[in-house]
């Protein structure tokens, strides 16, 4: 299932992420040789309405064609199938980034190809991994870790000062690859924005250029750390909606103003169908059903009980019922980090 090669395909630097499947028969492994020879590893189009990161390792690669790169560099192509038709991924597929190892064990093609992948940066001796994603939400930008790790806050802290430290959902890239280098996520907005692709251009070239990453401290006041403590999903027995529609639960229109806002408690969600007995399910860190912990639902209301910061809140139905409604932060001392 998994393409390896190293060159740059004919075509693939014009090609957009719809047309893909004309130049790449599939997810591709890149590997391009640099003066460093430790790979700095990146994936792109996990999802395959997520085209940001395919844009900037386009343009990395046309403004070193012909000049040697600073560092080895080892790009995956993704959900190349889920991205000619501009969907997260197709129905029937698993999501490509919930099946890397270290999450739920499975027997697809996809599962073993991504074990695959881990196992051909671990011979290469990795350096580093980025994992590039959009949301469809208003969110800033921000790198994601699932480490506690002073080298990870340093990779990430050369995108945002904003930074998620997260154990849940399992199965995604930046775990796998934790286990073998300093690894992030980057968030880079909603897709097609110039600004994101540029932001995303200069990171990839700092780290590039990056000899060593440092061990010391992030210094305090550079670095807002967070810590995903709850994932809330919608039921998928229950309808939504937003603003005036009919439906089990209607959130507020304006939803996703509320990422990466810090929420006073009793911040109205939106509302709950009378005498409906629907829920949202939210999940902590260890699988518990923890609702009650965030969310009151009195006299047909969803307001926050406690203090909280929701982020990758969307109005897309879609990514919601194929992912989640959002994920609940809170401050992380960075005392404890």
């Amino acid at each position: 299932m998994l393409n390896i090669i190293d060159h740059v395909p004919d075509g693939l630097l014009a090609a957009d992420a719809r047309h893909l499947h004309e130049v790449l028969a599939g997810p591709t492994l890149i590997h391009l040789p640099g003066r460093r020879p430790e790979p700095l590893f990146v994936s792109v189009l996990l999802h395959g309405n997520e085209d940001t990161g395919l844009t900037a390792v386009q343009a990395l690669w046309r403004k070193y064609q012909g000049r040697e790169l600073p560092r080895a560099l080892s790009v995956f192509i993704g959900n190349v199938a889920a991205a000619r038709h501009g969907m997260r991924r197709l129905e029937g597929q698993p999501d490509y980034n919930r099946i890397w190892p270290g999450g739920e064990a499975g027997q697809t093609p996809e599962h073993a190809m991504m074990g695959q992948v881990v196992a051909e940066m671990r011979a290469r001796g990795v350096f580093a991994s980025v994992d590039v994603h959009n949301n469809t939400g208003l969110n800033p930008h921000y790198a994601c870790v699932n480490r506690i790790d002073q080298r990870f806050f340093h990779l990430a802290t050369l995108f945002s000062r904003t930074v998620v430290y997260f154990i849940r959902p399992l199965g995604v890239q930046t775990a796998a690859f934790a286990e073998l280098c300093p690894a992030v996520t980057l968030e880079c907005g909603q897709p097609g924005q110039a600004y994101g692709v540029e932001h995303v251009l200069d990171y990839l070239e700092a780290c590039l250029h990056l000899a060593e990453i440092p061990t010391h401290p992030v210094a305090e006041h550079d670095m807002d750390l967070f810590h995903t403590v709850a994932t809330v999903t919608v039921p998928a027995a229950v309808d939504f909606g937003f603003g005036d529609a009919a439906a089990d639960i209607r959130f507020v229109g304006d939803l996703d103003h509320l990422n990466f806002r810090e929420l006073p408690a009793g911040t109205l969600l939106g509302w709950l169908r009378p005498d409906g007995g629907v829920r949202l399910e939210v999940r902590d860190e260890q699988g518990r059903e923890v609702g009650a912990d965030f969310f009151r639902w009195d006299h047909g209301e969803i307001r926050t009980a406690r203090p909280l910061m929701p982020s990758m809140l969307t109005l897309d139905q879609r990514v919601i019922r194929q992912d989640c409604l959002c994920y609940l932060m809170e401050r992380y001392p960075l005392a404890g980090a």
